[in-house]
């Protein structure tokens, strides 16, 4: 019996049958296997950061949160019972509270909205290119590579009312015929230390929106030119919805930083004068400082109740948002 070649699969077969097929590759890749072996394997790699995350954040958390339960006070560690919501009554009946929520609520708006509405602008203007662009970039971004503590110090000393460079400037240009105690009431103090704020907060949303600018494509603008669109209208049309996702997480990420920011507040004014520039946080670390770690650790946890409250609304906001849009 004769063989001959088979084109197909390149080796001899006996003439009359069938050609052997052809062994093609599945273009699609293969799922990984997860095998016992292969599971162990991965969980050893991540058991370190796991066991230094339980270590290092967890537990520093459950211990922190049991004391809101109990009267821990530094002055007298002899008792140490457990109190219930006893701290929780405390705070909520202690009128210094109620001051301290509306000053948080005025700190965070009032430094949110200039902040996000410059940091745009930045964005912007740096997303077109011209000379020395880099450079400005480097300049606008320096501030958030300062501590924000020491920038509270840096703009006590410009906020001074007997040398600082504040009213001094306005003094030059007519707007002022004595100095202004920026730091010693209760109005000026609070717009102060927001100016401040505002001043370091820019640079955060200067780098986001610039991050996301980049990503747009070029061709939506050339459409739009194309359709006549001026500035404005491209801007609302065609950058803002691009970037939506982008502005939504920067927005909810910088409110959660401002409501725990007290760097700042505590450089200029630690929290006075009066309580009238104190933050739930920063009036937190004057309870802690004072050894009431119970009272102190109670506030602690309305914060993080009051953090998770607010951001679990926003997210269902947005996503309404997104969904009806679609």
């Amino acid at each position: 019996m004769s063989l001959s070649t088979s084109k197909q699969a390149g080796r001899p077969t006996r003439r009359g049958a069938r050609p052997a097929p052809l062994k093609t590759t599945d273009p699609r890749p293969r799922k990984p296997v997860f095998t016992i072996r292969r599971s162990l394997g991965i969980a050893g790699f991540m058991a370190p950061a796991a066991l230094f995350v339980a270590v290092f954040i967890y537990y520093p958390m459950i211990s922190g949160s049991q004391m809101a339960f109990r009267n821990w006070n530094l002055n007298d560690l002899t008792d140490t019972s457990w109190v219930g919501f006893k701290n929780f009554q405390t705070i909520f009946n202690d009128p210094v509270f109620y001051t301290v929520l509306d000053n948080t609520l005025i700190w965070v708006v009032a430094s949110l909205v200039p902040q996000l509405v410059i940091g745009f602008a930045i964005a912007l203007w740096l997303r077109r290119r011209f000379r020395f662009r880099g450079l400005y970039q480097a300049l606008i971004f320096f501030p958030w590579a300062i501590s924000g503590f020491l920038i509270g110090i840096l703009f006590r000393w410009m906020f001074n009312s007997e040398f600082g460079v504040v009213n001094d400037l306005l003094s030059k240009v007519g707007l002022i015929d004595e100095p202004i105690p920026w730091l010693a009431e209760p109005k000026t103090a609070m717009v102060a230390v927001i100016i401040a704020n505002v001043w370091y907060g820019v640079t955060f949303f200067a780098i986001m929106i610039l991050a996301a600018l980049q990503s747009i494509p070029d061709e939506l603008y050339e459409a739009a030119e194309l359709d006549g669109a001026g500035k404005v209208r491209t801007l609302f049309q065609v950058t803002i919805p691009y970037i939506r996702a982008t502005l939504a997480l920067t927005v909810l990420l910088r409110v959660i930083w401002i409501f725990n920011f007290p760097d700042i507040i505590f450089g200029m004014t630690g929290g006075g004068p009066s309580n009238e520039t104190h933050i739930v946080t920063t009036w937190m670390i004057t309870i802690t400082q004072q050894g009431d770690y119970g009272k102190a650790s109670a506030l602690g946890l309305i914060v993080v109740a009051l953090l998770l409250v607010f951001s679990v609304f926003y997210l269902m906001a947005t996503r309404e948002k997104k969904g009806a849009r679609s």
